[in-house]
């Protein structure tokens, strides 16, 4: 991806981040984020997404600022636009065992793993830098200030949201595709009920006094 063309044209405030990178010399610059840290249950999932430089995406923006239908055009518009797409998952196993930001890193790693076009750069959501030798910023309220990571937001709101609708049948009377395995009400009486399902993180608080 050449973004030289493009170095002396205007861009929008969400392109700060990148062009920044661009003109240091990186090529291939991939937006990181992730959904699901918070939930009582499930996976977390991490999504990476390579933009073509300048392109016009309008509404693209912080997933959780959006409505469902909403983020399920922007998903497809993302999908037929980006250059390359990845994804990366850490299930509840994973999350009991070595914690949920090392589970949300090592999905990270694999969603960046997965682009088809390796990136020189990546741009990080939060705090915590991606586990790759691979030079990269991590930038708080990222979703929010980079068109790259807002993109990689839906991409794994929309696949998260997606896998808990199907959790939801196999699993069914917790809600799961309502709440999506956060701790709402409604929720945590169908733990208190029913018990933990198999998908739940037993090492959270809300789950763990039910075992």
């Amino acid at each position: 991806m050449s973004l030289t063309l493009f170095d002396h044209e205007p861009q929008p405030a969400v392109w700060d981040f990148e062009s920044r990178a661009a003109r240091r010399g990186y090529r291939t610059i991939a937006g990181i984020d992730e959904a699901g840290r918070g939930p009582l249950a499930g996976p977390v999932v991490a999504a990476a997404v390579i933009l073509p430089f300048g392109t016009d995406l309008p509404g693209v923006d912080d997933s959780k600022k959006l409505t469902p239908a909403r983020r399920d055009d922007l998903f497809t518009l993302i999908q037929g636009t980006a250059l390359a797409i990845g994804v990366g998952v850490a299930d509840h196993k994973v999350i009991d065992r070595i914690n949920i930001l090392q589970a949300t890193l090592a999905a990270m790693r694999e969603a960046v793993e997965c682009l088809t076009d390796p990136p020189d750069y990546l741009l990080v959501d939060g705090i915590s830098p991606v586990p790759l030798p691979v030079a990269q910023q991590t930038i708080k309220k990222g979703d929010s200030a980079s068109i790259s990571i807002a993109a990689a937001s839906i991409i794994a709101k929309v696949t998260r949201d997606r896998l808990m609708a199907e959790y939801d049948q196999l699993y069914p009377g917790y809600g799961f595709a309502e709440h999506k395995g956060y701790g709402s009400a409604s929720h945590m009486a169908a733990i208190a009920a029913l018990g933990p399902s198999p998908i739940h993180r037993t090492t959270f608080r809300g789950v763990r006094e039910h075992l």
